[in-house]
């Protein structure tokens, strides 16, 4: 809305004569002067939002002109009059009209008479242009949806004519017929009777020969005429476009019933218990939580009811305009959509309360919620409208384009997708506390560690914990026993800021382990221990874990120190979890930097422009923001071009776990491996372009810590007399700095303690002397620096964004206490005290190292495959490292990492021994397979699993990107998927062959309830494809017409095969299968399409890039997610044995049937029962 106009004399008095002749309102009032002193009387006139007044009813100029457009017109109180004018001011009645604008005078009226005053007050009130402009779109809106019914009832009255028209001509034709008839009657009755003759007999046996072939041509005709129509390509069209209605209402029933519980089973009662009188929630938390709940269940009622009454009227289905009334409500969903984390966050909060704790468990506990929490609930609406535009896609792909409704369809689709573009990354955002709020509720002693919604979600799996003795050493013989005994098998869970340590209980229920909640900020990661004793290092048992274990040393402030020694089952599992623990750590100590420089009482002065960069946190052309923050506080990446990701990703002002893994998951999408070793080792010798610097320029010397030493530092090109004169200074100033430093107070001034060598994002913790003030950057005093990099000489030109990054680069540096982020210890093993204290370019240096070594850690331990299959990069790589490790003023810890790194890309063995599907086929080529009935139901399960796990773990994750496995080229884009389903359905068709190839009832009987023994004990191994693979043989066509067969299997096994059927059921987007992942411990076998089908999701509708040719960063970041869970199951792998008999019976295809030969076979057992 325009908020100011211009105008000049002639517009005013045009409008002026124009408010005099059809003014809304007219009349004389008085008017209080500008001193509030006397009272004018002008004659006023209101036109729309315009108030004008005239000196008098005659004069043709107005004397001045009011904006009414937003102002607020009341009635005002009589002022108390003095006696004389008592009687005067009786008869006046005030109001007053206040302006919206500032520094702008209220206008004070008055009138001789109260009807006049009421009269004035309301039509001041009405006077806004606002109003009527909302008013002409309401009836523009209401305009254009009588023109859509007036066309729709032109298009039906045209048909009815046409129909009327037809009708008339056939009632016509009818008409000539009978008075045809007629007069052939008449004729018959005029003539006399003719004798019957055996001439008229024989005739008459014609005729009825005649009509009888007459008529079977006919109906053999228009038999041949439904048969084709019924195989046409329209016919099928249609049949599809009705099911796709038919399946519409089942989802839409569904929705509106898990709506009806939502808002009857949790709404309602938690808003009556808000109105007690001890209430253990407010009414503000429950509309916060529950925001349109009620009203979209209305709305969605009210669409369902005008769905079933459609069908009603099956076979013209006609859906438009049921559409229609859903579209002016999308509002309504988008309010819901951006409340939707908030009320996440506002549910974990009010669950603190131990009474709404217990209350809401009790809701959730009824039968009607099927065990499922009230977040999940609440996350069925984020999934409806995405619901829809399927459904549209699919309707408008058998919908012809002349149908009536073909464009409404299109329109509702075009709006619904702008919605589901907003709730893309409101989905996204919101799984991270639904997977906090999740694992919280399987922990039976609960941790309220995991309802604050900061915490973020990084990885879990199984892993054995080695108990310590009392001398801080591993018992003898433990190590290599305890994966055999799995006494220590723990399941962990790591978080941005803790990491949880629990046991597994019957049902799934989680137990925390003693210090099992382990604050990582506390933490020291060693990935190499040297805590085990002789003994235990030549102990036999324990060789086929070495390597494979890794110390965290925990040193809380208020309470003792322990340690925590974890195995993994594989180098890999190993490398990924340190890979991960050490990156939250370095996260933890570069947020604390920066929020402790943020604070008023901080050592480090901080320019006010760094607090408002616009770089790091707005909009730019390239790069865009969405609403949440991410780990480092700072607002996720929604869209950004190459140039800035490679930038964020190298920026050593931000250090996001998620952010890293997102973009080596998906780099290959839209740049390649060498432009991001390229941009690594340019960042390694031009340590500065690590901080971009944009737009605001600051010297770097007004950084500084609050120290006299710090403004006494002179400059190189001082004079040899100020150096003098400020040496002297500083000496001074340094004694009564030691002097202070005595202080028997500063207890935290103590020797470093002796520890083995850490990881290189956890070094050594040596403190300064000074550490409580000291300078921060100073000059190398003729010192010679020689080192492979190149430093830009202009030192003082840098953003303010820069400079207090250089400040807080050192995050590696010291246990990231509190103050102990504040004193910045430069001091770390094998490198000059003074030289670090000398050099200002050091810090930066040093962080810029750790952080190219960081990533290249991340990007070697989990992403191997990228060096395996491009020797040219591995040895660019290799080369890189060699000249880092040759640096003279390379730290010990990072050389150690250079080593690690280079170690990792050069051995051979990846410590995975376990055998390959490859392997396993050579093993089991030739020869006769056994028979189904030489092998028990144990021995199959766990056979059919191991080949399972060994066609999933290979599949690499470039294959999810793309949707390769629904293109045409589909075998070469993505070969390991494509070779899963055909395993998948190689095994389905297995099953269904062994149950038809028994021609007795009773041998099939037996045959089928084995095979669902081996689905169960698949359960129990975790194996849920195996399941899916069992029970969809079981269903086909083939197997399920066997009636007779069915009713001879026992109820018990029909029991069972009920049970898994409801696990690996899609209802709900496999609800029921995602919730059994998330409660098993790994190792693990999930059904890949489930995930296939998210990845549809994602990439249906919403392309790589913006119109703006900018990466879509968001959808990268939701594939990555997935991709991450798993790749957590494919890391973590089976300890079965392989039988080679088990195995070649089921890798042998050569007995298989396909699918006509199966039901041919079924015929033959079981014919088909004549009507």
């Amino acid at each position: 809305m325009q908020k100011g106009i211009r105008l000049n004399d002639g517009h005013v008095t045009y409008l002026g004569l124009l408010a005099k002749k059809d003014g809304t309102r007219r009349g004389c009032l008085s008017k209080k002067s500008s001193d509030n002193t006397k009272w004018h009387t002008k004659w006023f006139a209101l036109l729309q939002n315009m108030l004008f007044y005239f000196e008098n009813e005659s004069s043709s100029r107005p004397s001045g002109l009011y904006l009414l457009e937003g102002c607020i017109c009341d009635r005002a109180p009589s002022p108390k009059p003095s006696q004389s004018a008592k009687e005067c001011l009786e008869k006046q009645y005030y109001f007053t009209v206040s302006f919206t604008q500032e520094n702008q005078k209220a206008l004070e009226l008055r009138t001789e008479d109260v009807k006049d005053c009421d009269e004035w007050v309301a039509a001041i009130s009405h006077a806004s242009y606002r109003n009527l402009a909302n008013e002409h779109e309401t009836l523009m809106q209401k305009y254009l949806h009588l023109l859509q019914i007036v066309e729709t009832e032109k298009t039906v009255a045209k048909q009815l004519r046409q129909q009327i028209e037809d009708g008339e001509i056939e009632i016509e034709r009818l008409k000539s017929e009978i008075a045809g008839l007629l007069k052939d009657n008449e004729k018959i009755h005029a003539s006399p009777a003719a004798a019957p003759t055996d001439d008229d007999s024989e005739i008459k046996k014609i005729k009825k020969v005649q009509s009888f072939l007459r008529g079977w041509i006919c109906r053999r005709k228009w038999k041949t005429i439904i048969q084709d129509y019924i195989r046409s390509p329209h016919a099928e069209s249609m049949r599809k476009r009705n099911q796709v209605v038919f399946s519409m209402l089942d989802s839409e029933a569904e929705y509106v019933q898990q709506l009806h519980i939502l808002v009857n089973n949790f709404l309602r009662p938690l808003r009556m218990a808000a109105s007690s009188k001890k209430p253990p929630i407010t009414h503000d938390d429950v509309s916060s939580i529950f925001l349109n709940s009620e009203t979209i269940m209305f709305l969605h009622q009210i669409f369902y009811q005008g769905l079933k009454a459609r069908i009603a009227s099956w076979p013209t289905l006609v859906l438009a305009d049921l559409f229609d009334i859903l579209l002016p409500m999308l509002n309504i969903y988008q309010e819901f959509v951006r409340n939707h984390q908030y009320s996440l966050q506002i549910l974990a909060h009010c669950k603190q309360n131990r009474d709404f704790d217990k209350l809401l468990k009790q809701y959730e506990a009824k039968p009607d919620c099927e065990e499922r929490t009230l977040e999940t609930f609440l996350t069925y609406p984020m999934f409806q409208i995405p619901r829809y535009i399927l459904t549209l896609h699919e309707l408008l792909a058998h919908t012809p384009h002349e149908h009536i409704e073909r464009n409404s369809l299109d329109y509702a689709k075009s709006k619904l997708e702008e919605l589901s573009r907003i709730m893309h990354d409101e989905v996204s955002e919101t799984e991270n506390i639904r997977k906090n709020l999740a694992i919280e509720r399987m922990i039976v002693e609960g941790c309220e560690i995991l309802l604050d919604t900061s915490q973020t979600f990084v990885r879990q799996g199984s892993l054995i914990q080695v108990p310590m003795s009392e001398k801080g050493k591993i018992t003898r013989g433990r190590l290599g026993s305890l994966s055999l005994k799995k006494e220590g098998e723990r399941q962990c869970f790591l978080f941005s800021k803790h990491l949880i340590i629990c046991t597994r209980g019957s049902g799934g229920k989680l137990h925390l382990t003693k210090n099992g909640v382990v604050s990582l900020i506390d933490c020291t990661l060693m990935e190499d221990p040297e805590g085990t004793d002789d003994e235990s290092k030549s102990d036999k048992s324990g060789q086929d874990m070495e390597h494979l274990d890794f110390k965290i040393v925990v040193e809380p402030k208020d309470s003792q120190s322990f340690t925590v020694i974890l195995v993994a089952s594989s180098r890999q599992e190993k490398s990924a979890w340190t890979s991960d623990i050490s990156q939250c750590i370095d996260n933890i100590r570069c947020n604390g930097l920066m929020m402790n420089a943020f604070e008023d009482n901080s050592k480090v002065t901080v320019p006010q422009m760094i607090k408002s960069d616009s770089s790091l946190y707005c909009d730019d052309v390239d790069i865009r923001f969405s609403k949440m923050m991410n780990s480092c506080k700072v607002l996720q990446i929604r869209y950004a071009s190459v140039e800035r990701l490679l930038e964020r990703l190298t920026d050593l002002r931000f250090l996001s776990i998620d952010f890293l893994n997102t973009f080596l998951h998906s780099y290959r999408v839209f740049t390649t491996a060498d432009v991001v070793l390229d941009k690594l080792i340019t960042i390694y010798k031009k340590p500065i372009s690590a901080i971009p610097a944009r737009k605001t320029t600051l010297d770097i010397n007004k950084l500084y810590v609050s120290s006299p030493i710090a403004s006494k530092i002179p400059d190189e090109g001082e004079d040899k007399k100020d150096k003098v004169e400020d040496t002297s200074v500083s000496k001074q100033d340094l004694s009564v700095r030691e002097e202070s430093d005595n202080d028997p107070n500063q207890s935290d001034d103590g020797d470093p303690e002796a520890s083995p060598t850490k990881s290189p994002t956890t070094p050594k913790n040596v403190k300064c002397k000074n550490s409580s003030e000291f300078s921060l950057f100073s000059y190398n005093n003729g010192m010679v620096m020689s080192s492979c990099r190149e430093l830009d000489n202009n030192r003082s030109a840098l953003s303010a964004a820069s400079a207090f990054a250089i400040a807080t680069a050192g995050a590696n540096e010291g246990t990231p206490t509190k103050e102990k982020y504040r004193r910045m210890s430069l001091a770390s093993t094998g490198f000059p005290t003074d030289q670090r204290n000398g050099d200002k370019e050091f810090v930066i240096r040093r962080a810029a190292t750790n952080r190219v070594l960081n990533v290249l850690r991340h990007w070697v331990s989990k992403h191997s495959p990228d060096f395996e299959s491009n020797n040219e990069l591995k040895t660019k790589v290799i080369a890189f490292l060699e000249e880092v490790m040759h640096d003279p003023e390379l730290l010990t810890q990072e050389r150690k990492a250079a080593a690690n790194i280079i170690r990792t890309l050069t051995q051979e063995d990846h410590g995975d021994n376990q055998i390959t599907l490859e392997d396993v086929t050579q093993l089991v080529e030739g020869g006769k397979a056994d028979p189904f009935e030489s092998h028990s139901a144990l021995e199959i399960a766990e056979q059919l699993t191991l080949l399972d796990h060994l066609v999933f773990k290979v599949i690499p994750y470039e294959e999810f990107f793309g949707q390769g496995w629904m293109k045409n080229d589909k075998n070469e884009k993505t070969p390991y998927i494509m070779r899963t389903t055909k395993h998948f359905n190689d095994i389905s068709n297995l099953i269904a062959t062994e149950i038809l190839r028994c021609e007795d009832v009773v041998t099939r009987v037996a045959v089928i309830e084995k095979w669902v023994a081996v689905a169960d004990i698949c359960r129990c191994l975790h194996n849920y494809n195996a399941v899916l693979e069992i029970t969809s043989s079981l269903n086909r066509s083939s197997v399920f017409r066997l009636k007779k067969t069915w009713l001879k299997v026992s109820k018990q096994t029909k029991a069972v095969i009920d049970k898994l059927q409801k696990l690996v059921s899609s209802e709900g987007r496999f609800k029921n299968l995602r919730e059994a992942l998330k409660n098993c411990d790994p190792p693990c076998v999930p059904y890949l399409g489930m995930y296939l089908t998210d990845l549809a999701f994602i990439e249906e509708g919403t392309p790589n890039y913006t119109e703006d040719n900018l990466v879509n960063f968001s959808k990268m970041r939701m594939i990555s997610h997935i991709i991450r869970e798993i790749r957590q199951f494919q890391q973590t792998a089976y300890k079965i044995d392989l039988q080679p008999k088990v195995a070649q019976y089921l890798l042998d295809n050569s007995f298989v049937l396909d699918e006509e030969s199966m039901y041919e076979a079924s015929l033959r057992i079981e014919p088909k029962v004549p009507n």
